[in-house]
């Protein structure tokens, strides 16, 4: 139902299964007392049971908050740094410089878009697979239909810095035996043995991970919300402790036009 009626039953009230804050007593965080029988969670426990409402084995946590440490390059020269350097240079504040740099954060290439499409990719190619596909056949009609392969492939280098160290951990927190992760991995293979330069980086292999915890890709994209934010923090210091406007200055002549040519103006 939508429309008057229903804006008018929800008018001068909130109805939320979430929490409420009662200043001077207590606050409700999903139906739980927030300062007593949530009292001893870490903060990314806490988080995870906001996004998921139940709590999350302590295993899966560690395993993708390591990801954020692997994650968190302090280097001003990638995209979302930029904008966190930028906003140092321009002396605007912490919070809204490391804003700005989260906000673009879920670039569909390289940010928290890659990871959501590529967790639905591995739901959707399961069930395929399930249906009686082949996976060279549906690979093969997947990307001749226009179809853009998620955590696969990387800019710069073909390979992934980070996978080791991610699966390395995995190995040790016994979280290895799925069948999303065997997936990535034989969807790598295929792809190996035809040549393509499409090898499996860390947005895949989370997603595999993610899929495997039987989580959903809303609540996937929020729990890797941080996975840069250690990396910001560093340049936006270090532009902000420089001259202003001294970090990625671009003198005029750097600049190529292709525009419309200078004109020159009549005087009436």
């Amino acid at each position: 139902m939508s429309g008057p009626q229903t804006l008018a039953e929800h008018t001068g009230v909130l109805r939320t299964k979430m929490g409420a804050a009662f200043p001077g007593n207590r606050a409700v965080f999903r139906g739980h007392d927030l300062h007593r029988e949530l009292k001893d969670l870490d903060w990314l426990s806490l988080c995870a049971f906001g996004i998921f409402g139940r709590h999350v084995p302590r295993e899966q946590i560690q395993l993708m908050s390591s990801a954020w440490v692997y994650s968190s390059y302090p280097d001003a020269r990638l995209w979302n740094n930029r904008v966190a350097a930028l906003a140092g240079t321009t002396r605007s504040t912490p919070n809204l410089a490391i804003s700005a740099a989260q906000a673009i954060s879920e670039a569909t290439i390289f940010g928290r878009g890659n990871e959501f499409r590529a967790l639905d990719f591995f739901l959707k190619t399961q069930q395929a697979l399930d249906a009686g596909a082949s996976l060279p056949d549906y690979l093969e009609n997947f990307l001749r239909s226009g179809g853009r392969l998620a955590g696969y492939g990387r800019p710069i280098s073909t390979s992934d810095e980070r996978m080791p160290l991610t699966l390395g951990l995995a190995e040790k927190l016994g979280l290895t035996n799925g069948p999303y992760l065997k997936l990535a991995f034989d969807i790598d293979r295929y792809f190996e043995s035809t040549g393509r330069p499409l090898r499996m980086n860390l947005s895949s292999l989370l997603s595999a991970f993610a899929a495997d915890f039987g989580w959903t890709t809303r609540e996937f994209n929020m729990q890797l919300f941080c996975a840069f934010l250690a990396g910001m923090y560093p340049c936006y210091l270090e532009a902000a402790d420089k001259p202003p406007g001294a970090t990625f200055p671009t003198p005029c002549v750097d600049v190529v036009y292709e525009g419309v040519p200078s004109r020159d103006w009549p005087v009436r």
